[in-house]
């Protein structure tokens, strides 16, 4: 079985995301998706607004049918050293230092590493934006 791991908050999910979903679910037989813890994310980010907590992200996530399994983790550069995975999928805004960690040990470990392509017109940012707007 081919194993199949991507990570992200997942706090606004929208199609970009359900879509990142179906095609790494599709490079693959078994699709995990870590989501990040929510202390972890307003560690780094004092500032952000957060609408679910992770309970609630995580049970999201898990109702999309693409989905086989939904952990949470802290650090990406420390979830792809502990969860027994053969593709790592990535979106291409996914760059900063503990991406570019966790990539390096995918390739030094024999994991595959795909950059999949966002969703044109839509993330959550922009999400926010139509939000304010109602």
């Amino acid at each position: 079985m081919k194993r199949v791991l991507t990570v992200g908050v997942f706090d606004l999910l929208h199609i970009g995301h359900v879509e990142l979903f179906r095609k790494a679910r599709a490079l693959g037989d078994h699709l995990i998706v870590a989501v990040q813890e929510s202390e972890v994310i307003l560690h780094y980010k004092p500032s952000a607004k957060m609408v679910y907590g992770t309970d609630e992200r995580c049970y999201i996530v898990k109702a999309i049918r693409y989905v086989d399994e939904v952990i949470t983790y802290r650090d990406v550069d420390e979830i792809v050293k502990q969860i027994d995975f053969d593709v790592f999928a990535k979106g291409p805004d996914q760059n900063h230092a503990g991406f570019q960690a966790a990539v390096k040990w995918c390739e030094e470990h024999g994991k595959e590493v795909v950059t999949l392509p966002r969703t044109e017109g839509i993330s959550s940012s922009w999400l926010k934006g139509v939000i304010k707007q109602m």
